[in-house]
C-alpha cells in the first residue's frame, strides 16, 4: 500500500512540476508598440475676420461699420455661400465713459470692433481669399489682430473613416516588432495576450501648414513567446 501511495505521489509531483513548467513557459510575453501616422488635408476652415473703426460721432461710426461689412460680404460672396458667412454685433467702446485714464484729451471718442466669420468646408478657398484680402485694406478697411489669417482654424472631421485602416496598420507594425524580438531571442511568437488601442491625435503638420493635419495612433500589444 505504501509503495502504491509513494508511486502515486511521485507521478502527481511529476505532472504538477511539468504543468508548472509549461505554464511558466506559456506566460513568457513581450509587449510592443505599433505606430500609424497619416497626413491628411483639413476639410473645414473657420476664418474670423475682424476690423475696426473710430469716430467722435456714434451714428457715423455705425454707418461706417455697415459700409465696411457690406464690402467684406461682397468680397466673400465670390467664394462662399451666404450660409457660410456670419456677421457678429459690433463692440463699441466709449473712451469718455471709462473710469480710468490719465486725463489726456481723447482724439476719437468711440472705437469699434466688428467681426465677420466664415465657416466652410472649402479650406482651399479660404487660403485663396486670404491672399486677396489686402484689396479691401486698400479700400480703407482696417483689419485687426488675426483679421488676415492669424486666427484661422483648420479642422479635420473625418477621423472615423481613417480609424479602421490606421488601427490595422498600427497592429501590423507592432507584430513586425514582436516577430523581430522573437527571432533575436530564439523564440517563437505566439498569440496575442492583450491589446490596447491608443488615443487618436490630430495635429498640425507644422506651424507653416496648419491646413495639413497629421493623424497619429499607437497600439500596444502583448504577445506570448515560446521556445
Amino acid at each position: 500500500m505504501g509503495v502504491f501511495l509513494f508511486a502515486g505521489l511521485a507521478v502527481l509531483g511529476y505532472l504538477l512540476g511539468s504543468s508548472a513548467l509549461r505554464i511558466k513557459q506559456f506566460e513568457r510575453t513581450v509587449t510592443v508598440k505599433g505606430l500609424a501616422e497619416k497626413e491628411v488635408p483639413a476639410d473645414v476652415a473657420v476664418w474670423p475676420i475682424q476690423f475696426t473703426g473710430a469716430d467722435n460721432d456714434l451714428v457715423a461710426l455705425y454707418a461706417a461699420l455697415e459700409r465696411d461689412t457690406a464690402k467684406i460680404i461682397r468680397f466673400l460672396d465670390a467664394s462662399f455661400d451666404e450660409s457660410e458667412i456670419t456677421v457678429s454685433a459690433p463692440s463699441i467702446t466709449d473712451k469718455m465713459a471709462q473710469q480710468y485714464g490719465n486725463g489726456d484729451k481723447v482724439e476719437l471718442r468711440y472705437t469699434a470692433i466688428q467681426g465677420v466669420t466664415v465657416y466652410t468646408g472649402k479650406p482651399d478657398a479660404v487660403r485663396v481669399a486670404m491672399n486677396k484680402l489686402v484689396e479691401l485694406g486698400k479700400q480703407g478697411i482696417v483689419f485687426s489682430g488675426g483679421g488676415y489669417q492669424g486666427g484661422t482654424q483648420y479642422l479635420y472631421t473625418k477621423l472615423n473613416e481613417l480609424k479602421p485602416e490606421m488601427i490595422e496598420e498600427a497592429t501590423r507594425k507592432a507584430r513586425e516588432v514582436a516577430e523581430k524580438f522573437a527571432r533575436d531571442s530564439d523564440s517563437r511568437l505566439g498569440k496575442i495576450k492583450s491589446a490596447q488601442q491608443g488615443q487618436f491625435t490630430i495635429e498640425d503638420r507644422d506651424s507653416s501648414t496648419p491646413y495639413i493635419k497629421k493623424v497619429r495612433v499607437v497600439s500596444t500589444v502583448e504577445y506570448y513567446l515560446s521556445d
